[in-house]
């Protein structure tokens, strides 16, 4: 069932090759998705690019779905439609929501979301930080109640200035335990001591890897979280005492990871990888439940996410590459501007 305020097409942007071509993203008009069962239609307000949809639309993501396609992993929006009874309580509704598994994403004026992935906004979050609530804030709350589980008293990072580095340093802080923060640039290491980080080392400092492998003993870290990979994944390996074990949740430098065996084998260190998306797979129970209560009530306060640019999807272009240059800077949001192709 639609409502009659809903247009039959929509402008959504659409990739035709996982190559990273700007000219493979355009904007076409599409008829307005009808929702089935248990799924609802959502009018985006703001969908922003994660480095995770970088990966996408470079093929390098976990997923990868048939061409043609609409990206786009999250977005927040309003309720219009629901294709069964349980969704019309939506209906009206602010909500966040993460893209279905299969079909279209979310960079569009309209999406048909399944019911189970959308979450009702509170009244204190805007459309730009619900549009960001998903990936970045649940990953950062399941890494740190991985930590307090594991008993780690003391963590580290890298890409510590990024959006969801700095919802790690403020989680960390809220819980009172030391963050080793690892940035780039030196300008990045007066930002993160302005956000009250007491350790921060920049990669291009000298006697980089002695100063961090100092810090991390004298602390006792014994966790690090790294979405970089490459070279950065070893040296932060290296640097933590024996036993220590690294996380790695991306790869923004698009390189392997170049670990030492030595660590691996005589250091009794690991390396694991974890998903989000492999997370959310596993149902709901006690850790999924305890997130779905904690992170919405963090969003827009202790879970804030920087906003750079808010761009119209014909703007993909130059929305992809702002966003590929810079992410300490903050977000790039789609604003699809619902309405515009009525």
């Amino acid at each position: 069932m639609k409502s009659s305020a809903v247009p039959e097409t929509m402008r959504a942007l659409v990739l035709t090759a996982y190559d990273g071509r700007p000219e493979s993203l355009r904007v076409e008009s599409l008829p307005v998705p009808k929702p089935s069962a248990g799924q609802v239609l959502v009018r985006v307000a703001a969908a922003p690019i994660n480095p995770a949809d970088l990966m996408f639309v470079r093929g390098q993501y976990g997923i990868r779905k048939p061409l043609p396609v609409v990206p786009g992993l999250e977005a927040s929006g309003t309720v219009v439609a629901a294709g069964g009874v349980a969704g019309r309580l939506l209906v009206g509704r602010r909500v966040a929501c993460v893209a279905p598994g299969e079909g279209d994403g979310l960079w569009a004026e309209y999406a048909a979301v399944p019911l189970g992935q959308c979450l009702p906004l509170r009244s204190h979050v805007s459309d730009e930080q619900g549009a960001s609530l998903f990936i970045n804030p649940f990953t950062a709350w399941v890494l740190m109640e991985r930590a307090k589980e594991g008993h780690h008293k003391a963590l580290a990072q890298t890409a510590a200035a990024g959006s969801m580095g700095r919802m790690l340093l403020a989680l960390a802080k809220r819980r009172g335990v030391p963050m080793v923060n690892v940035v780039r640039r030196p300008e990045q290491v007066e930002l993160l001591h302005d956000l009250g980080a007491e350790y921060v080392l920049s990669t291009h400092e000298p006697e980089f890897e002695t100063r961090l492998q100092r810090v991390c003993h004298e602390l006792e870290v014994t966790l690090a979280f790294d979405p970089v990979g490459g070279r950065l994944t070893g040296q932060l390996l290296h640097a933590l005492p024996e036993g220590g074990s690294v996380t790695v949740y991306g790869s923004l430098s698009e390189q392997e990871c170049r670990i030492a065996p030595s660590d691996l084998v005589f250091g009794r260190k690991r390396v694991e990888g974890f998903w989000l998306s492999e997370w959310h797979r596993q149902g709901f129970g006690p850790a999924q439940i305890k997130a779905l209560m904690g992170v919405p009530s963090l969003v827009g306060q202790t879970l804030e996410t920087p906003v750079r640019a808010r761009l119209p999807l014909e703007s993909a272009g130059e929305a992809v590459r702002i966003a590929s240059a810079d992410m300490t800077a903050g977000k790039v949001l789609f604003v699809p501007a619902p309405g515009a192709s009525a």
